[in-house]
């Protein structure tokens, strides 16, 4: 085969494989249908209680909220997302309050810069995340004082 004709065919090869692998995001979001967002929910309350670790991903070693957010999405789904609340903002849809459905994430900036906290939306105005503070995965109310105070944003992972 020449050179000019190689190119051609691995870029096919290339086009062929990619199109056989499993999409993790549709379009520029990830996409998950209503079943996974509910076991989404299922297994983060699994999680509660579960140890707070800076740049933790394991429950076993601890877990921070991105981290938390990421292994419960891909224990569930087998999706990847970034280990990072904004990274992983930028992969999920915006939403408004009213939209706001269990398995949703919600974010905050609690350190003065866009989406530096974040938590699963479980249902009746609560969320679990993994907050630095108090050392530990557990439940807030989403109306509370300071997450009202300090919202970011809601997004979703459902599909358009």
């Amino acid at each position: 085969m020449t050179n000019a004709l190689r190119l051609p065919a691995f870029l096919l090869v290339l086009i062929t494989l990619g199109a056989c692998s499993t999409p993790t995001v549709r379009g520029p979001y990830f996409s998950l249908d209503a079943s996974q967002r509910q076991e989404i929910v299922l297994y983060a309350l699994g999680l509660l209680d579960t140890g707070y670790r800076f740049g933790g991903r394991n429950p076993d070693a601890g877990l921070d909220c991105s981290g938390m957010v990421s292994y419960v999405v891909e224990k569930v789904s087998g999706l990847k997302l970034p280990h990072s609340a904004a990274a992983i903002a930028a992969r999920t849809r915006p939403i408004e309050r009213e939209q706001l459905a269990p398995g949703d994430l919600v974010f905050f900036n609690t350190m003065e810069k866009r989406h530096s906290h974040m938590g699963i939306y479980i249902g009746d105005g609560r969320f679990i995340h993994a907050p630095s503070g108090q050392g530990k995965v557990r439940l807030e109310y989403l109306d509370a004082k300071y997450f009202a105070s300090h919202m970011d944003g809601m997004r979703t992972l459902a599909a358009e």
